[in-house]
Formats: C-alpha cells, sequence, structure tokens
C-alpha cells in the first residue's frame, strides 16, 4: 500500500484526497497509460462556446502551474481566449500568459493587439494584467509599444495598475538599456504618486535604473518617510535601504563630533597636568576644537529616524534588518541601543534568519560591543543549533568577552570542546585563544586549559590545540619552555600535518629554551621525511637550518641528509627551498654577501600573531545586504557612500507651493467624475503634502503620516476636513484661470505661512532642541491659520458665497455618475476584493513555488548561452535537486556529427548523484520548431549509483536559435528539458585562401554585410588574444592574411551551409572595426553581438 500511495505523490495525485491530477485522465493506468493524449481534455474544455468550461481549464490549468507542473504545450489553446468575454477567464489567462509568455514570444506577438486592447479596459485588473504579460514579451521589436503601455498606466486612476507600471519598468529597462532617459521621467512621475501601494514599487524601480539619480528624492524625501509605516513590507525594505544610502550624502555624521570633543577633552586635561611645554599650534588646535558648536541634528535625518524605528516591532525579518542596519550606519552612538532587542528576538525564528541575523551582530558586536551585553545568555549555544549557527554565536560570544564576564564565557566553552561536532570543536578551542589574547589576565588560564587538552582522545582537538598553542606561546615563550618540551613529545603521537608544522615551527624557532630535545627531534623527522605532507617538509626543512645555524656541531651531517632528501623531492617548491637553503646557510666560494646574514634572517624575532575576529572589516559593506554576508561585493550591490564634510543644503527637501498646487491633467479628470469623493479626499491631499515639505511634524499629524498622506490627513481635525471639503466644491465652481493663490485651500495656506514662520525662527535660533521647536510650531501654526482665515474672508468675499452656494445644494447629480469600485482605490490604501485573489494569492505563490523548477527557463535564460572564452563551455539540461539525484550538462563538442552532417552535435552527460541505479536513460516527444531535426543517442539501460557517463546526439537548429524542446525520461520519471544554442555554433570551419575570402566577400556585400566599431577589451591586446576571442565565440577558422592589423575568420552554417565572414580591422589606440559578411542576415546580426561582446570584455 506504501509503495502505491509513494508511486500516486510521484505521478502528482494526491492519494489522501483521491483527487485525480488535473489534465490526465482519471481512469488510465498510470504505468500502461501513454502521453500522446495529454491534456485533450482541458483543449477541448477551452475551445468550446461555455465560459464555464473555460473558467474550469483555466483554473486547472493555473493550479497546475502552482504545483509544478509544465503547461507550456497548452499556450496555443489559452492564447486564442485571451479576446474572452468574460473577465474571470481572462484574469487567468492573463496569469497563464505572464508565466509563458517569454518562452512561446512568436506565439505571444500575435496576440499583441488584445493585450493593447486590455490596457483600455475598464476593470484595473485587466489593465494591469495587459500590461504585465507585455512585458513579459522579451523581444527588442515591440519596445516602443511596452514604454507607451508603461506612460499610459503611470497616469492611470487605479494604485494597482501605477504599481503595475512601476514593475514593468525594469523589465523594460533590461531589455532596452537606451530607454533609460524615457523611463527616468516615468519614475519621476511615480515618485510624486501619494499612494502606499505605488512607493515601494517605484523605489525598487528607481534602484534598478537609476540609483544615482539622488536629485529625484530631495522632494519626495519627507513623503517617503511618512508613507513607510503603511507600505507593504517588502516595499519597506527597498526603501529603508535606499533612504539608508541617501542620508549619507545628505547628512553629516552625528557620531563626528563626539569623537573629535572626547579627544580635545583629553588633551586638554592631560595638558593642565603637564608642565607648560606644549606647542603653540597644539594650544590653538584644542582651543578651535573647545570653540567647535555642538553637533546638531539635521530635522529631517531625525525624521528618517523616527519614522523607522517603529518598524523595529514588525513581524517581518527583512524589515527588521533593514531598520537595523539604518540605524547601525545612521543613528548617534546613544541611540543605537535599540536594535539589539529586536535582532534578539529574530534569534527564535528559523536558522536560516538566524544565520542572516548572526552575521549582522556579529559585524556589530565588534564595534558596539555594549549594545548585546544585557543579552549575552541569547548567544549560548544549544545542541540542536546547525555547525554554521553554533560557529557564529562562538564569534559573538568572543567579540563581547571583557574582564567581567569572561569566566562564565570560557565555562561555556569548556564544555562545547565535549561536543561530537568537530568542526564547532575546533572553532570553540580558536575561541579560546583570542579569549587569552584579547584579555591578558586570562591568558595563563587558557594556556594551562589547552595544554590540558593535548592529552585528548581526539586527534583533532590536540591538533588545533597545538596551533593555538603555537600562536600564544609567541607572545611570551621564555616563560613556558615547560610547555615547547610536552609539545616536542607529541610528534610521535599527532598525525594532522598542520599541528606536526607547527610543533617543529616552535621547535626551531625556540631552539635555545631546548638545546637537547631539538636535535632529537630532527633526527625523528628525517627518518620520515619521504612520507610526511609537504606542509611538513617545509618546516623540517626550516628545523634543520635553524639548527644548523645555533648547533652546528651535532646537527650538520643531520641538515645535509635533510637538504640531499628535498633536493630530489617530487614538489617542486620544496626542491626550490633545498637549494636556497644550501646556498645560504653552506657558505661556499661562489655563496654571496646574504650567507653572512643568515643568522639574521632566520632568528630574526618574529611579531606575535593577531587574532582577529573575520568580521572586523566587514562593516564597510552595508550591513543586512548579500556583499556583506559573502564579504565581497556582489553583483549589482551599491557601495555605502562616506559621510558629507560639509553639510547639504537642506532647503532641497523643501517642496515648493507652485508644484503641488498645479492640478495635472488626472486630478482634472477625477474633479470631472467624482464630486464627493474628491471633496472628502483629494481636497485634504493640500495640507497633508504641506505637512511633509515641513522640515519637523507636529506629533499628531506624524503619528499617523502615512495613513494622512492616503487617505487625505483623516488625523488632522475636523475643522481642516471641513475647510478641506469646502475647497475642493469650491474649485468646481470656479473657473481655470483663477490665480494660484485661491485654489489653495485655506487650511493649507495657513501651513503654509506657518513654514515661513518657522523657518524665520530656526534662522533666529537654531540650536534649541527638537522637541520644544515642535510645540512651538504647532502653536504658531494654529495662531497663523487664523489669522490668515480672517484675511482671506476680508478679501475674497465673492468665494464665501460661491462656497456658499455649494454647501447649501445638495448633490442629487451623484447617482448619474456612476461611480465605480475601482475609483476608490486612488483613496482608499486597501484594495478592492476584486484584486486580493489575483495580486495576494496566485501571483505570491506563483513567485514563490515556480521559482527555480521551470527547467525551460534555466536552459532559455541569456545568462547561460553568454559567449565563453574556454573551449567548451558546458551549460546545465538538468539541475541534480530537479532531477532527483540526475544531474545533467550538455556542450557543443565542435565535431562533425558522423550519422548526418547537417546536424550540430551535442555532448550529453548524465551523472547518477542517487543511491539507486537510474534505467532507461532517452530521449521522448521532441517538440521541434518547423524544420528542425533530432537524432535521438541510444538508450542508456542503467547508469550505477556515482557513475557517469557521456553521449552524442544530432540535432539540426535549421539555422535558427530557436530551441530544441524534449522530455527526458528515465524508467519512472519524465523531465521537460530544452537546447538552445549560441549562434556561434550554428557553423562549422572553412579553410580557404585569401584570394578565395576577398572573392566570396565580393558575392556579400549591400544587406549581407554589417559594419561596427567597437573598442578593444585591455585583455585583447595580442592577436593569440584576439583569435582566440573570437573563435571562442563562433566556431570560424582563420584565413591567413597579409597585413598585420586584420584578422580574416570563415565558416560555413551547418543546416544549410550558408557562408560566413568575419574580419576584425584593429586602429589605432583601442579602436576596431568588425565586419560580418553573410546570406543569412538574422545569425549575422546575432554573432556581431557576441563578438563585439568578446572583444570588448
Amino acid at each position: 500500500m506504501s509503495a502505491c500511495s509513494a508511486y500516486n505523490d510521484e505521478k502528482g495525485g494526491s492519494s489522501n484526497t483521491g483527487e485525480p491530477e488535473y489534465g490526465h485522465d482519471p481512469a488510465s493506468g498510470g504505468i500502461f497509460s501513454s502521453d500522446y493524449k495529454r491534456h485533450d481534455d482541458l483543449k477541448e474544455m477551452l475551445d468550446s462556446n461555455k465560459d464555464s468550461l473555460k473558467l474550469e481549464a483555466m483554473k486547472r490549468i493555473v493550479a497546475m502551474i502552482a504545483r509544478g507542473k509544465n503547461a507550456s504545450d497548452l499556450f496555443p489553446a489559452v492564447v486564442k481566449n485571451v479576446a474572452c468575454k468574460n473577465i474571470e477567464v481572462k484574469k487567468l489567462v492573463y496569469v497563464y500568459l505572464v508565466r509563458y509568455a517569454e518562452e512561446q514570444q512568436d506565439l505571444a506577438l500575435l496576440s499583441i493587439s488584445t493585450f493593447q486592447r486590455g490596457l483600455k479596459d475598464p476593470n484595473q485588473l485587466i489593465r494591469a494584467s495587459a500590461l504585465r504579460v507585455l512585458s513579459s514579451i522579451r523581444v527588442t521589436i515591440i519596445v516602443p509599444i511596452m514604454m507607451l503601455a508603461i506612460k499610459e498606466a503611470a497616469s492611470d486612476m487605479s494604485p494597482y495598475v501605477r504599481k503595475t507600471a512601476a514593475h514593468a519598468i525594469p523589465k523594460l529597462y533590461s531589455l532596452d538599456p537606451d530607454q533609460k532617459d524615457q523611463l527616468i521621467e516615468v519614475i519621476e512621475k511615480l515618485l510624486a504618486d501619494k499612494t502606499t501601494l505605488v512607493a515601494g514599487s517605484v523605489v525598487m524601480a528607481f534602484e534598478e535604473v537609476c540609483p544615482e539619480r539622488i536629485d529625484l528624492i530631495h522632494k519626495n524625501y519627507r513623503k517617503l518617510c511618512n508613507l513607510l509605516i503603511d507600505v507593504e513590507e517588502w516595499g519597506q525594505v527597498v526603501i529603508i535601504n535606499m533612504l539608508t544610502r541617501y542620508a549619507r550624502t545628505q547628512f553629516l555624521n552625528p557620531n563626528h563630533n563626539e569623537s573629535l570633543l572626547e579627544e580635545s577633552a583629553e588633551k586638554a586635561f592631560y595638558g593642565s597636568d603637564e608642565e607648560e611645554t606644549e606647542e603653540k599650534d597644539e594650544k590653538e588646535e584644542v582651543a578651535a576644537l573647545a570653540k567647535r558648536k555642538p553637533y546638531v541634528m539635521d530635522p529631517d535625518h531625525r525624521l528618517l529616524l523616527r519614522n523607522t524605528k517603529p518598524l523595529l516591532q514588525s513581524r517581518n525579518a527583512a524589515v527588521v534588518m533593514a531598520v537595523a542596519q539604518l540605524y547601525f550606519h545612521l543613528a548617534p552612538k546613544a541611540e543605537v541601543g535599540v536594535i539589539a532587542k529586536a535582532q534578539v528576538r529574530l534569534m527564535r525564528s528559523h536558522s536560516e534568519v538566524q544565520y542572516v541575523v548572526l552575521q549582522n551582530v556579529a559585524t556589530m558586536s565588534i564595534k558596539r560591543r555594549g549594545m548585546f551585553e544585557p543579552y549575552l545568555k541569547s548567544f549560548y549555544i544549544r545542541s540542536t543549533d546547525p555547525t554554521q549557527i553554533k560557529v557564529l554565536k562562538l564569534e559573538v560570544l568572543t567579540n563581547l568577552a571583557n574582564e567581567t564576564n569572561i569566566s562564565t564565557i570560557l565555562r561555556e566553552f569548556q564544555t562545547y570542546i565535549k561536543s561530537m561536532d568537530k568542526d564547532f570543536v575546533a572553532a570553540s578551542i580558536q575561541a579560546i585563544g583570542r579569549c587569552a589574547t584579547n584579555i591578558g589576565e586570562v591568558r595563563d588560564t587558557c594556556l594551562n586549559g589547552l595544554v590540558q587538552l593535548l592529552s585528548n582522545r581526539d586527534e583533532l582537538v590536540v591538533a588545533e590545540s597545538v596551533v593555538v598553542i603555537k600562536k600564544l606561546l609567541q607572545m611570551q615563550p621564555a616563560q613556558h619552555s615547560d610547555i615547547i618540551k610536552h609539545m616536542a613529545k607529541l610528534t610521535d603521537n599527532i598525525q594532522v600535518p598542520m599541528a606536526r608544522a607547527s610543533i617543529l615551527w616552535l621547535i626551531g624557532e625556540y631552539c635555545e629554551h631546548v638545546p637537547k630535545i631539538a636535535p632529537d627531534v630532527l633526527r625523528k623527522m628525517a627518518k620520515s621525511f619521504t612520507n610526511e605532507e609537504d606542509i611538513v617538509k617545509l618546516q623540517i626543512i626550516n628545523l634543520a637550518a635553524k639548527l644548523y645555524l645555533t648547533n652546528s656541531k651535532q646537527t650538520k651531517l643531520l641538515t645535509q641528509y635533510v637538504l640531499n632528501l628535498a633536493k630530489y623531492d617530487q614538489n617542486y617548491d620544496i626542491r626550490d627551498r633545498a637549494r636556497f637553503i644550501r646556498q645560504l646557510i653552506v657558505p661556499t666560494e661562489k655563496s654571496g654577501v646574504l650567507s653572512k646574514y643568515a643568522k639574521k634572517l632566520f632568528l630574526a624575532l618574529k611579531p606575535a600573531p593577531v587574532f582577529e575576529s573575520p568580521f572586523k572589516d566587514r562593516d564597510h559593506f552595508q550591513l543586512g545586504s548579500l556583499s556583506h554576508l559573502l564579504n565581497a561585493k556582489a553583483t549589482g550591490y551599491q557601495e555605502l557612500p562616506a559621510w558629507p564634510g560639509m553639510a547639504p543644503d537642506p532647503s532641497v527637501r523643501n517642496v515648493e507651493v507652485p508644484e503641488w498646487t498645479k492640478c495635472s491633467s488626472r486630478e482634472k479628470r477625477k474633479e470631472k467624475v467624482e464630486k464627493p469623493f474628491y471633496s472628502d479626499s483629494e481636497g485634504e491631499s493640500g495640507p497633508t503634502e504641506s505637512a511633509d515639505s515641513e522640515s519637523e511634524l507636529p506629533s499628531e499629524m506624524e503619528s499617523g503620516g502615512g495613513s494622512e498622506s492616503e487617505e487625505g490627513g483623516s488625523g488632522s481635525g475636523s475643522e481642516e476636513s471641513d475647510e478641506g471639503s469646502e475647497s475642493g466644491k469650491e474649485k468646481k465652481k470656479k473657473p481655470e484661470k483663477i490665480k494660484v493663490r485661491k485654489t489653495l485651500p485655506e487650511s493649507a495656506e495657513s501651513e503654509l505661512s506657518g513654514e515661513e514662520e518657522k523657518r524665520k525662527r530656526k534662522e533666529r535660533k537654531a540650536s534649541s532642541e527638537s522637541s520644544s521647536e515642535e510645540e512651538e510650531e504647532s502653536s504658531s501654526e494654529s495662531s497663523s491659520s487664523e489669522s490668515e482665515s480672517e484675511e482671506e474672508s476680508e478679501s475674497e468675499p465673492e468665494t464665501k458665497k460661491k462656497k456658499k452656494i455649494s454647501l447649501s445644494k445638495p448633490v442629487p447629480k451623484q447617482p448619474k455618475k456612476e461611480i465605480s469600485l475601482l475609483d476608490l482605490d486612488d483613496f482608499i490604501p486597501t484594495p478592492s476584493p476584486q484584486v486580493t485573489p489575483i495580486n495576494n494569492i496566485v501571483s505570491n505563490s506563483l513567485a514563490t513555488d515556480l521559482q527555480g523548477l521551470s527547467l525551460t527557463d534555466s536552459a532559455l535564460s541569456p545568462t547561460m548561452i553568454s559567449p565563453s572564452f574556454s573551449s567548451v563551455k558546458t551549460y546545465e539540461l538538468l539541475h541534480r535537486i530537479t532531477g532527483e539525484g540526475l544531474a545533467v550538462e550538455y556542450c557543443f563538442s565542435r565535431q562533425p556529427y558522423s550519422l548526418d552532417p547537417h546536424m550540430v552535435a551535442v555532448q550529453i552527460q548524465f551523472s547518477n548523484n542517487t543511491d539507486t541505479e537510474a534505467k532507461s536513460l532517452r530521449i521522448q516527444e521532441p517538440k521541434l520548431m518547423s524544420g528542425m531535426r533530432m537524432q535521438e543517442f541510444p538508450e542508456i539501460e542503467v547508469l550505477a549509483p556515482g557513475e557517469t557517463v557521456t553521449v552524442v546526439m544530432g540535432i539540426d537548429f535549421c539555422d535558427s536559435t530557436q530551441a530544441a524542446n524534449f522530455q527526458l525520461c528515465t524508467q519512472t520519471r519524465k523531465f521537460y528539458v530544452s537546447i538552445q544554442p549560441p549562434v556561434g555554433e550554428l557553423m562549422m570551419p572553412v579553410f580557404m585562401s585569401e584570394n578565395e575570402f576577398k572573392k566570396e566577400q565580393g558575392h556579400l556585400m549591400g544587406m549581407n554585410e554589417i559594419n561596427e566599431k567597437l573598442t578593444m577589451g585591455e585583455k585583447c591586446q595580442s592577436d593569440h588574444a584576439i583569435v582566440q576571442r573570437v573563435t571562442s565565440a563562433a566556431n570560424l577558422s582563420r584565413v591567413p592574411c597579409g597585413s598585420d592589423r586584420e584578422y580574416r575568420f570563415a565558416a560555413k552554417t551547418v543546416a544549410s551551409g550558408s557562408l560566413v565572414l568575419v574580419t576584425v580591422v584593429t586602429k589605432e589606440g583601442m579602436a576596431a572595426q568588425l565586419t560580418v559578411n553573410c546570406e543569412k542576415m538574422v545569425i549575422g546580426t546575432m554573432l556581431v553581438k557576441d563578438i563585439l561582446q568578446a572583444l570588448s570584455q
């Protein structure tokens, strides 16, 4: 029964619920069922006239995709329904197309007019889905259409569509980087968006396309800070990381003055005690530092720290880590402590999260040790922790060790040494060594403890102890000659090479402390010299040299014997070392001046090694980034900028009046459609934005800053909302030519006057406390708003009359203007119920479930087929995880295929990484484009565990780079895979003379010739390098040429035999010209691109 259920699970059926697998005939027998009628039932349902059947079919197909099944063969049947009238069907069709549009580009292009119509659909979900599909078709020919669609969507009424437009921007940028300038305009427009739904996505697009354009953030900085609390979690992570880098360029270092003041205080203190012999310039420096103004934090800097602090309580570990790194990089020392508790809380999470958190804590604990000391016990190691977590916790405990807690920590380490985990034990011994070097009081205790470990039964413990003791003894060798003697006796027992080498180094270095034992150790080592590891042999030679120099009577013959053995060793390092040392220590007529200084060279005092944490210099990477985790700069990583020396102008973040009072065309459209909704929410956007533009907010507005900006400042009081609604109604009555001042809501004007007063007060009183400033500002704003409203009432009686008229009128026309639920999305932060199923369930599950499962994606991805410079590049056909232990790789061998000269030979290597035999490896159901052919390899009957076998198959790609799709089958499983050739592998070399080349080139002029100028890469200077780069990019042969600056290559396509001629002419400097002549223009164009890339690298 268990075998049966296992088989059902493997086939994808659910044996528990009795539910048959979608798309299969439930009655068909599992073993003998043929697959030729696969998905026929779904195709029939999709072709039917009933929407209910189509909907059921689409649900099944999307369910298949969500479970990782391949549904690409249904593409033609699904794409026909893209124009279906039923909205539910259309939504699911779009979900399917987003998944497969990139693979089936030709068929997707046929439906492009339907997607364009979808962009005008009244349903926001259809508009967003149409744009998502359009941006998923990665063909350069439709770039203008995509650009137009993104621009339209960026002005859409629905924030969900605007969010999708933001997601499409990086896709278009990666497809065609030349569109950068136009995309920056769209990003600038979307950055001004006030909805939380869009904020995270547009900042992500900004980071991908133009992270250097900090000027785009200035005007939106305060708004982003206030929206942060209400943005979705992943948006919060992106915005926080971006604002961290922004703050490093715009604000001063809050800890800079602190350190300077500490230094000046120390200098002044010691100066008063000493005699008055200090130089004048030192006194002047002290005076200047004392006079230095105390650091006053920029209000915008404070705004960022205050608005991110509540996010330390987020349920998302990534958000907490983002805030933690922001505080570490930006906050004053006194305030950084708040992040410690949040990070300790994250350590109760999964081991993966713990690993990342501990990496960051290890870095922080070097600079800010006191921050984590109260939580010392949280870093104690549990027996259930994985090794990598244990090692990181050890690192943190070692960083936190000081005179007060060292006894507790050493007791912990003592128990860790008894662990069964060998790597962990080794790390524990190293940690004891580090504690001993850092805290002098416990050095002897640690050394005695480590010496006791030398009698341990476990060889690895002894070996690691020896290595650590060697480093500790270098600090005070004279006091510990007994330990050196004890370690000399261990050479008979210890077999670990590193430990043996450490003992020999110690004896050689301190041979004067053990004059009787050292020659005997050399005698024993000389016996076993030929059987030792290389690292030990080098130390034996060193020991012999040092003893020859200090005790030549006893060791002269031994040294000569060891040097003779080393002279004929297999390792050239050891042979070279022996020759070098013989010339240095044994004086002869030929030996140079150096032999006089042999003693000084060998017996010089060596500085004691410094035990340093591997995390010491990691803080130059932004915490929480992949580069910090790997301790190496990852692709796409943006450096954390250095703090500026002088404070940049803070006024760049002030939002000017005209910018937010001018009505955009979108707002005018809204006014026409919706009166009551506009007056309730959009009318109040004035006060909210002006509040954002202020340097510091009143506490009431700040607590709900994010919600105000979306919902129209609901927390700003009833009076303000009344005034906002009045002004909103007033706007519709007034003609368009009224001055800007009159279109402002009164409350907004009052805010403005308050802001002006506040600026003046700041100039007069720069160094006052931020909290008192807030209170004064809030009171001044209220008083200024009253006076402003009085002025308004006197100066504009007509306006008041109009207001009264509009207020007295009821709203009878509301039912006539039908307001759909979609229009509310501009004002309500939560998406409408229609959004939820697609956005939250399907898209998220697809993103996670399908990641890494699609085999065709991995084979088709451009990174896999980028040209390489090695002779044969290997590509992955089936990953061992996806293939359940069976790994398959392929390469283009560039050899003629023996069975058919018109086919490209593809060499395939199977590796069985499982414990069981893989049987009956073969190809089934090749799905090829018209004209393509495939010659399958003979079936591999059995592949034993751990074995690797290589076979060759032939594919006629018909002179195109279209992928050959097929099923790779074993006895029990089927895997969908595909092979896509680089254009350079579609040809075979042709040998011709210079005259023949010129003659053929003359026939292939005009449309068949492509010329490109290029700049050679630094490594492409020699003839050999240029030829190697070109022949690596494509299977070409060199044609002889009379000119030194010209290189010619020739080949013909495997399928049709069309000639391909390549000429590279180098010019002055690094410039060059590439010419490709080919009958097939598509092949010529693609080949030019590949060779350009190869030569310019």
